[in-house]
């Protein structure tokens, strides 16, 4: 998996997380369930690439 990859599935990561923390303390489960979703998604893409560099080795 490439650095610049690797960085922006973090990023996205820790932008989830950051609007689920948010949700939750405001009471707001469509935002808490927005950031859970994108947490997940990058959490994903992240397992992804990691099997693809798995094979290639």
């Amino acid at each position: 998996m490439g650095t610049g990859d690797k960085a922006k599935n973090a990023a996205e990561a820790a932008k989830g997380k950051v609007k689920e923390t948010t949700g939750d303390v405001t009471d707001n489960r469509d935002l808490e369930a927005k950031g859970r979703a994108e947490k997940t998604k990058a959490d994903l893409k992240q397992a992804g690439q990691k099997a693809k560099d798995a094979l290639k080795d």
